[in-house]
């Protein structure tokens, strides 16, 4: 199979990927459907709630895998301008997830108007543009700042460095992270010519995969590492995700322009900033007293929340990226 896909131009291979992704989105839809009509009587003559919560939790990942499936597809099929300006719809919806559950005053505004009217297209402006050495500094630096200085015009000081704190995770997160996966389909390489694709469905797949064998192995443990965060990671079934990405990291290696033992070296990186990031964002789901970002009353997805989906993706992404750059440029 890869020998036959290594005979295919670059952009028939991504094509291929993405029909086999599809095909098995597709046989564990059918595959669900068909268990839960199997159930259906079972539920109706109260069926255990633990069977209940695994149907309702795999519906959400199938959900959520078909969403981030067709919007990787877009934006490949797209091109890089247009994926840069998906990705910068993506961070926008999920910097106002984020945003919504922190309250902000009324001096807060003109850096709310700051951070998604003139932050965040400029940082995708520089993605587009490949001015990656002002792109990685660029919100860590001067946004930074300049956040800070707007909301102190706003003369509010009451809560100010709590607002500010807030306001600027928010985009380090939302938009920088993010911003980092269009940014791999504009590395310039030698090696990688014709092949920046693979670089972002590489990360996905290996992120993804290692965060549902993780959920999915969590569902048997009794002793949760930070039960006052996540009664859902535990050493066991982070290390059958971390796991699972390494070993598809490996087994995607043919198409990458990494050997094998890199190509587990950074599917293993990718995976555990991801993780690690995921866990993060559930400590700031339990400060906010929340269990998802954006109630499914008034979610931007139905499904959660779009941060709950991508949240891992974020964190790995800035990592994966200067990685890459590193074994490829340096």
């Amino acid at each position: 199979m890869v020998s036959f896909m290594r005979s295919l131009s670059p952009p028939d291979q991504v094509g291929l990927l993405f029909v086999l992704l599809f095909g098995l989105l597709a046989t564990a839809s059918i595959a669900f459907l068909l268990w839960s009509l199997r159930d259906a009587g079972d539920t109706a003559s109260g069926s255990p709630s633990a069977r209940l919560r695994l149907q309702e939790d795999l519906r959400v990942l199938l959900r959520s895998s078909w969403i981030m499936a067709v919007v990787f597809w877009i934006a490949w099929a797209l091109g890089d301008g247009m994926a840069t300006l998906l990705f910068a719809l993506v961070s926008f919806l999920i910097l106002r997830e984020f945003i919504s559950l922190s309250p902000t005053r009324r001096g807060d505004h003109r850096s709310l108007l700051l951070a998604f009217f003139a932050i965040l297209p400029f940082q995708y402006l520089l993605v587009w543009t490949r001015h990656f050495d002002l792109f990685t500094v660029f919100i860590p630096v001067y946004a930074f700042l300049g956040v800070a200085v707007v909301s102190a015009f706003g003369n509010d000081a009451q809560r100010f460095l709590e607002r500010n704190a807030k306001l600027q995770w928010g985009i380090m997160v939302c938009v920088y992270g993010m911003s980092h996966v269009p940014a791999l389909m504009m590395i310039d390489a030698p090696r990688l010519t014709g092949r920046e694709a693979f670089l972002v469905f590489f990360l996905v797949l290996v992120v993804q995969t290692c965060m549902l064998v993780q959920h999915l192995s969590a569902r048997g443990q009794h002793r949760p590492a930070v039960p006052g965060i996540s009664s859902g990671f535990g050493w066991r079934s982070w290390g059958w995700g971390l796991l699972a990405g390494s070993l598809l990291g490996v087994a995607l290696a043919g198409l990458t322009p990494f050997p094998p033992l890199m190509a587990l070296l950074m599917a293993l990186l990718a995976c555990v900033a991801g993780s690690l990031g995921h866990l993060v964002m559930k400590a700031i789901k339990r400060d906010r007293g929340v269990t998802n970002w954006g109630a499914a009353s008034r979610s931007l997805t139905g499904a959660s929340g779009l941060l709950d989906r991508t949240d891992a993706l974020c964190f790995a992404a800035p990592v994966f990226f200067h990685a890459v750059r590193w074994s490829l440029q340096g």
